[in-house]
């Protein structure tokens, strides 16, 4: 796979490159070793495209997972509990979760256990590879990689999608880099306030 484009988000790239140029360089080696050739194997059954060869992204996710998992990279969780209270949620954000438990029971509420879960994550850096539905890249750059940031378990988050021209030889449904890019710009500059960096991949 080849990197196509790169947005940076509150100079998530310029903060690699400066405290972590390894982990940066690793980063794209990891891309580059993603056969793409061997990824097409999806049949499609889809209406207008019967019969076509695809890119899989269940293939692709596990080049990808093969590769970072290989290089160090690990799933994280950031656990934590919720209620119902705006005035408890607000006051607990920043607790460690037994905290968090303690104070919710404490003013007579009833705490619900929640947490994210990230694939991949080393030295304070996560990576999502979203090759799913075009929804859970909102998740994952508004929910996930915020809760890890807020929660001082990470400095950056990445976030890996296909370009709209690798994006039509896909399934229907999955996100593609250019319209992501869009959706993040149009929040404004300090929207979510996480450091990320967007890439964006073709074979």
């Amino acid at each position: 796979m080849k990197i196509i484009e790169i947005y940076s988000h509150l100079n998530g790239l310029e903060f690699l490159i400066v405290h972590k140029p390894n982990l940066w360089t690793e980063i794209k080696k990891v891309i580059r070793s993603v056969d793409a050739k061997a990824c097409k194997t999806k049949v499609s059954k889809e209406k207008g495209m019967v019969g076509k060869l695809l890119y899989s992204p269940i293939d692709m996710n596990t080049h990808f997972k093969k590769l970072l998992s290989k290089a160090g990279w690990k799933e994280s969780r950031v656990s934590y509990w919720v209620t119902r209270s705006e005035k408890l949620i607000r006051k607990t954000l920043s607790m460690d979760p037994q905290e968090q438990k303690k104070e919710i029971e404490a003013a007579g509420e009833t705490p619900i256990y929640s947490y994210n879960q990230t694939d991949y994550v080393k030295d304070r850096v996560a990576i999502e590879v979203q090759f799913g539905k075009y929804a859970f890249v909102a998740y994952d750059l508004f929910v996930k990689h915020l809760a890890f940031y807020i929660g001082d378990h990470i400095d950056v988050g990445i976030e890996i999608l296909p370009m709209k021209t690798l994006q039509t030889q896909m399934s229907s449904g999955v996100p593609y880099y250019e319209g992501e890019f869009y959706n993040v710009i149009r929040q404004g500059r300090g929207v979510p306030a996480v450091p990320l960096i967007v890439i964006g991949i073709m074979p």
